[in-house]
This record gives C-alpha cells, structure tokens and sequence, in this order.
C-alpha cells in the first residue's frame, strides 16, 4: 500500500508514517506545499491512500496564514485525492471541533462553544473538517480522527502543547489556572488510531483520539516530578488570565480555550476502531526528556 503523508516532518505526523512503516506500508513523506496544487498532485499519484495530518498549528500566527493552510490547503488535498483516484482520505483533525462541553467529556455528537470560535486556528479546522465531511458525502472515501492532546518523544518545535510541558519541566510554569484541565494522549496512540481508523473507520464519521482527562493541577504535577522538580502550587482563578489577556499580557486565544476543562471520550473509537490508550507516563517522561535535552524552545511550524 503506497501512503502520502502530509505533514510528516511534524509531531503526529512523523509518529503516522512510522507506524506505517511498521505495518510495512510504502510511505511518501515528501514537503509539499499545500497551497500548490500541481505539486501536491504529483506526490499523491499512484497512492491509494492520503493521511492528512499538516496543519497551521499556532495560536499567536497571522489568522490569514492559519486560515490558508488549514482550509485552502485541507481543500487542495481533496481534490488531489478526487483527481488522481486516492482510495481513502483519513483527514487529522481535532478533539477541539467536537467540544469541550460543560460537566461531562465531549463526544463526537458535540460541538465547540461558540466563544471559541473566535480563535483563528480552531474555526479553522472546523471548516477544514467540515470540507472532509462534505466531500465523505459525495465522490470520496473520507474519515476523520480528532486526537485530544498528544504528548510524548518528538515534540521539537514545538506544539503550544510542547511549550507548556517544557515550561513547567524547566520550572518557569509556576502557576495553574484552577478549573482548567485536559485530555492528554500518548502520541503514539494517536499514531495507531490512524491505522485503525484507516482500516475500519466508516465513511463520513469522526473518531475521537484521547486518553485520560486530566486537571491542569494534576498534568502538571507529573510533568514536575518527571522533572525531577516541585510542582506548581500557585492557584489562579480564571479571571486573572482573562484579565491579562485583555492588557495583551498572555495570548487571548489561549486564555480563551481555558475557560472549559477540555474533557473528552474516545468510547466510539474503543466500539469501532479497537482503539486502546495506553498509560501516560511514558508519554510524559519522554516529553520531559527532550524539553530539558533540546534547550530554548525552537521556532513553530506545521505539525
């Protein structure tokens, strides 16, 4: 099976072609624009499948430049797909498409609050899922995986998600927004639930990739103790960050995304894939082994 990955040189998408490769898939991971279609239909003739995992992955780039990548770029790789026969498009999309909802885990019946979508990266791949999801129902055999936080070796550039671990391994993260919380996956989990979603997902569904719901307090104080450090202590009520947003002290779209825990269950895909996550530990002893081996954080870029 001939496989094109986009996005292959970034966090989840170098752990997709490795898992590929494993399973003894031939793999195309080539850079490619996604804004040059002519060049993005060279690379995908003569695969049968596309994995789409590249995207604009930031919170503080120009919203023009995210909007571009993860929209125009997500419709380039469908009609490539459309025009040189693909047999399947598994699109990487986000947990954050389905939710968080108030006081209990999103599912994929669930949609972000509204509020949300004032953040440029996340309307953005709403729209980009919902071209996937639109081209499923028509003229191409689409699936779409929504990975929750993925964390673990590899995370170089890194991710928002890269930078906050580093930040509290190096001790610099001291404080905790009381409430706030996450899903956090091991990022070769999500790796695998690829796979299983390229051989099992149904046509036009969506499939949640997580692992464990944890508070902001909790993650960070395994971070911490992988470290080999104390663990932050300083609890701070919501209103604080919302307030220095507003003074253009911490980024808005961040403080934003804060508001809800972002909880979420991967039930559907554990029914229908076979998907199983694995413990976190390792997940974060690795994380933290490159945050402290890679010294000042590397500029961001694609994942």
């Amino acid at each position: 099976m001939r496989v094109y990955v986009t996005g292959a040189s970034g966090f989840v998408g170098a752990h997709v072609a490795a898992a590929l490769r494993e399973q003894g898939a031939e793999v195309r991971d080539e850079r490619v624009d996604l804004l040059d279609p002519p060049a993005l239909g060279r690379i995908v003739d003569g695969c049968e499948v596309v994995m789409h995992v590249a995207a604009r992955y930031t919170y503080d780039g120009p919203a023009e430049v995210v909007e571009r990548v993860n929209v125009e770029g997500t419709r380039n790789v469908i009609d490539a797909c459309r025009r040189h026969g693909v047999r399947r498009l598994v699109h990487t999309s986000t947990a954050g498409t389905c939710g968080p909802v108030p006081a209990r885990p999103a599912t994929e019946k669930d949609a972000p609050p509204h509020w949300e979508l004032t953040v440029p990266y996340k309307a953005s791949k709403v729209r980009a899922e919902q071209h996937v999801l639109a081209a499923a129902r028509t003229t191409l055999d689409a699936v779409v995986v929504n990975p929750t936080t993925p964390i673990g070796r590899g995370d170089w550039k890194p991710t928002p998600t890269g930078r906050m671990i580093a930040g509290v391994a190096r001790g610099r993260m001291r404080a905790f927004i009381v409430g706030a919380g996450l899903n956090v996956v091991d990022v070769r989990d999500v790796a695998r639930g690829h796979l299983l979603a390229l051989e099992h997902g149904r046509r036009g569904e969506r499939y949640l990739l997580g692992g464990i719901d944890l508070s902001l307090r909790d993650l960070f104080a395994r971070v911490a103790a992988a470290a080999g450090r104390p663990a932050p202590r300083l609890r701070v009520p919501y209103l604080l960050p919302r307030a220095l947003a507003a003074c253009r002290v911490l980024n808005r779209h961040e403080v934003r995304l804060a508001r809800l825990p972002m909880f979420f269950s991967s039930a559907k895909a554990e029914r229908e894939l076979g998907y199983a996550a694995g413990p976190i530990e390792p997940a974060i002893a690795a994380a933290v082994s490159d945050a402290l081996a890679v010294g000042p954080a590397r500029p961001r870029s694609a994942r």
